[in-house]
């Protein structure tokens, strides 16, 4: 057997297997190492699996050789090729991060539990990716939010105890209506398999227990996803959590969610999509422009940097669900080039965050007035990284939403200049809460005379290897385009 045919196993096993491991490393620097290097090896098995994808290799990968439904089936294909990159690629730019900022935050005798955490977080979230088994799915989502509560928790801040008890409540609720439409759907079709699901369910399609189990299906991972308006969670959970864990939450968690719904929207329940397309698309649509709109302006008044990012997140979950909602080959490519670009742009944001808190304290506008003059490469990256979330062209942003409008163009009517417009002013409101920042970085005066000093090297270089990212894949989009492409092509093949 070919060794390649086994890296969809390894991207679990691997983090699976290192986790134990890292508990019982007494010296904290020896956990960070042993995360940071099992989270690069995740990292370099994705990059592996993505480049089998690209040459059109099917990794499929049954464990213990039994055979879907009756065996548990992993796959990875170009969707979840682009979620593989985003997931491991920010644990590991957090983790390097993490070597000089995780030390004011995480007690050193807490640290190897909390990096035994975060590998398990790792783990689940990947495994949610490459699971082609509903079940299973629900597991890696289970073992992914635990590990998750833990890191929001992590840190020395108290706020963070009932925003992780908010973030818990929601999870679990949005966990259990997915349980409860599996349960249905198993009920009706006596199978857990996915591709096996999509062949049986048409004979009962139009039964009652399936729908109903698309509805808690749909909720309960919309709830997961922090989509409008069930993204209360959200913004306490960032703005509280360790700077770094924000980093990689930020990057991909709600994302992983969004694959799972639309995984099952266009595999599971392409039938209803195919029946009741104008449905699915007002709601799914409605959702989104309310997403984009409100989200955006709740960020222009926002004073902390990681609260304001953080509803904008909730305002790019609705880019992402504003391009699904379309149906299309265009709308869906659109949809998952921004999950890809939007991961690279939040995440360096975040990690520009986490060079500010180095010698902030507080993290409201007022405490970096003036920072841009001590802090001049962490402040430029901070803009660089603005700018693609904003969608400035010849960054990352700008290609993701200029394929969204480009579907939306497909649509016709008015209905594709309101969806336009919509975009547009979303993207301007972006701009002036950007702006904020750099008004009170590079045009107000300290207020206070504490000593200021650039991030660490460390902590720096690899901020500035993200953001250089949003230039790079602005300028060289084809990968995650091909990728999208791939992913879009397969969503819309199952739709009849």
């Amino acid at each position: 057997m070919n060794p390649s045919e086994h890296l969809a196993a390894l991207q679990v096993v691997v983090p699976f297997l290192a986790a134990p491991l890292i508990v019982l490393l007494q010296a904290r620097r020896l956990a960070w190492a042993a995360t940071t290097l099992t989270s690069l090896l995740a990292f370099a098995i994705a990059i592996a699996l993505t480049h089998g994808v690209l040459n059109g290799q099917d990794h499929q990968y049954f464990m213990g050789s039994w055979p879907a439904p009756y065996g548990i089936e992993l796959r990875v294909d170009g969707f979840s090729a682009v979620l593989l990159l985003a997931i491991t690629g920010a644990s590991s730019a957090a983790l390097l991060a993490g070597y000089h900022s995780l030390d004011q935050q995480i007690e050193p005798k807490r640290q190897p539990l909390f990096f035994a955490a975060w590998i398990l977080a790792l783990a689940g979230l990947t495994g949610i990716v490459v699971s082609a088994d509903a079940f299973n799915i629900f597991v890696f989502m289970e073992i992914s939010s635990l590990a998750s509560y833990v890191l929001v928790a992590g840190g020395p801040d108290r706020r963070a105890l009932p925003a992780v008890l908010k973030y818990l409540i929601f999870g679990t609720i949005g966990a259990t209506f997915y349980l409860i439409g599996v349960g249905l759907i198993y009920m009706m079709t006596g199978t857990l398999n996915l591709a096996d699901m999509e062949l049986r369910i048409p004979e009962v399609a139009d039964q009652s227990p399936v729908l109903v189990a698309a509805g808690f299906i749909t909720v309960g991972l919309a709830l997961k996803a922090a989509l409008f308006p069930l993204h209360i969670w959200l913004p306490n959970a960032y703005t509280f959590s360790p700077h770094v864990v924000t980093v990689f939450l930020a990057a991909c968690a709600t994302k992983v969610s969004l694959y799972v719904l639309l995984r099952f929207d266009f595999f599971v329940f392409q039938q209803n999509i195919t029946g009741h397309k104008l449905q699915f698309t007002v709601f799914f649509m409605s959702l989104a422009v309310f997403a984009i709109l409100i989200a955006s302006a709740v960020a222009l008044f926002e004073k902390n940097l990681k609260r304001m990012l953080a509803w904008s997140s909730v305002a790019q979950i609705g880019y992402i669900m504003l391009g699904a909602s379309i149906v299309s080959l265009a709308g869906l490519t659109a949809s998952v080039l921004h999950v890809f670009n939007h991961a690279i742009a939040k995440g360096s944001l975040f990690l520009a965050v986490a060079c500010l808190a180095m010698s902030f304290r507080g993290l409201r506008l007022g405490n970096i007035a003036g920072s841009a003059k001590a802090m001049p490469w962490t402040m430029g990256a901070l803009v660089l990284s603005g700018l693609s979330l904003i969608g400035v062209p010849g960054t990352a942003g700008f290609i993701s939403k200029w394929y969204l409008i480009s579907a939306v163009f497909e649509l016709g009517g008015g209905i594709a200049i309101f969806l336009t417009a919509v975009i547009v002013i979303g993207s301007l409101m972006a701009v002036v809460y950007i702006w904020r920042i750099v008004e009170h970085a590079y045009f107000r005066p300290p207020e206070t005379d504490a000593v200021v000093r650039e991030a660490p090297l460390g902590i720096l270089t690899v901020t500035w290897i993200v953001a250089l990212a949003n230039l790079y894949f602005g300028i060289n989009p084809e990968l995650p385009v091909a990728l999208s492409e791939s992913a879009a092509s397969a969503l819309m093949g199952h739709i009849r």
